[in-house]
């Protein structure tokens, strides 16, 4: 499987957002993706006003968009998240669609983590406009690969990431949109943690610069392989990056260190 991340600099301006996604899909799709995968709030980004007004429902535009681009092009599109406008909620929902090759919605996962921390004496409180999701969702591509759903945040909480690869996952998907301080200190030596920890490939796709009037994402998407070895890197613009996900790797490396055979979850007092 060869697997794309799109790089993306969004800002409050949908359309803009939408074009630049449609093109870079486009170009990973030119380099023979079979699976893209776009970066979290792909949609809209900025204030927290800004993205409650610029909130779609699962059949609006940005959806519609990627289910007939996917349809067209001939691939799993994993359309990042998008700020999901519920009906009968007052909050948003920070939300991931899975779509398939053939247009259809496979799986929809709504971030579980919430971002309620201060990063460089800069507060983020998600909670105050965002519901989170009560559920860990396994999707699965065209070819029958496990795929696993995450957000941003999510990645600090690596019994989650165990939970997918426990239930099968052999991709996991992280649109981030991680700020410049957490990327440059904590972004690649968490990812490739949880790729190593799971013996998973994990295909990263993070926003990039400034999201006016807020603060900067810091890029760097990575697909990183089960041994933890990054096959991929971003450059600091909006871009896609691509890799091919060789499955037999992942097989050999489970095979040399079966750590989620040894797993004693009869001591650990938890069942996962």
């Amino acid at each position: 499987m060869r697997a794309a991340a799109v790089q993306l600099n969004s800002t409050e301006d949908t359309s803009r957002n939408l074009a630049t996604a449609d093109r870079l899909v486009r170009r990973a799709a030119g380099l023979g993706a079979e699976l893209v995968v776009l970066p979290e709030k792909w949609s809209v980004l900025g204030t927290p006003e800004q993205m409650r007004e610029g909130a779609q429902p699962l059949d609006g535009e940005c959806i519609s968009w990627a289910r007939s681009t996917a349809r067209e092009l001939g691939l799993d599109l994993v359309a990042g998240s998008i700020v999901e406008r519920v009906e009968g909620r007052a909050k948003t929902a920070n939300t991931s669609v899975h779509v398939d090759p053939d247009g259809e919605i496979r799986a929809v996962y709504r971030k579980l983590h919430m971002f309620d921390v201060e990063v460089d004496g800069v507060g983020y409180n998600e909670s105050e406009t965002e519901q989170p999701g009560d559920e860990v969702v396994l999707s699965e591509s065209a070819g029958s690969v496990p795929l696993g759903l995450s957000i941003c945040y999510d990645l600090r909480f690596p019994e989650l990431y165990r939970i997918l690869a426990v239930r099968g996952a052999e991709v996991i998907v992280v649109p981030s949109a991680f700020t410049l301080a957490t990327t440059r200190d904590h972004w690649e030596l968490l990812l490739r943690a949880r790729a190593i920890e799971n013996q998973c490939f994990v295909v990263a796709a993070n926003q990039i610069g400034r999201h006016p009037p807020g603060p900067r994402s810091g890029g760097r998407s990575l697909i990183v392989d089960p041994w933890g070895l990054v096959l991929a890197s971003a450059p600091d613009t909006e871009t896609a990056i691509v890799a091919d996900l060789d499955f037999g790797i992942l097989r050999e490396v489970r095979r040399q260190i079966p750590a989620l055979a040894h797993r004693r979850a009869d001591a650990y007092g938890w069942e996962i």
